[in-house]
């Protein structure tokens, strides 16, 4: 005979991939919806740099690094919380440790994977753009 708390666990653990999967998605669309959207509104900047000289590899860059940075202060802020709330949890993790560095690293792998493939897709189409037709942009 299962106790309560086991039978909850047992019940919830079945869907934690499903919520898991959720999760990421929706961390991937905002983050790719944050970066596109800031993207749409330095057109002219990037027509300007692209017309004095920057390569697609600067471009490219630029895009990454700015896109990049909130993400990773947002891993580190989010791990530090994590490792700090994870007492609180303890009871509802079914099957793992609280301190699991599997489940993390597999987490922060993920997320930082999503986080590049939500910066390129924006950075490719800036690179798409005509520099004299992002000059007279409004």
């Amino acid at each position: 005979m299962r106790t309560t708390s086991v039978e909850v666990g047992f019940h919830f653990c079945g869907r934690q991939p499903i919520l898991a999967m959720v999760a990421l998605l929706l961390a991937a669309v905002g983050l790719y919806a944050v970066i596109a959207h800031s993207i749409s509104q330095r057109v002219k900047e990037i027509g300007v740099r692209m017309a004095i000289g920057a390569t697609q590899a600067d471009i490219r860059q630029m895009i990454l690094r700015e896109g990049m940075f909130p993400v990773l202060f947002g891993m580190a802020f989010g791990l530090a919380a994590a490792l700090a709330v994870n007492n609180i949890f303890r009871s509802q993790l079914v099957g793992i440790s609280p301190y699991d560095p599997v489940s993390m690293a597999g987490a922060a792998i993920a997320l930082i994977l999503i986080a590049v493939l939500a910066c390129l897709v924006p950075a490719r189409r800036a690179l798409s753009i005509d520099p004299a037709t992002a000059l007279r942009h409004d």
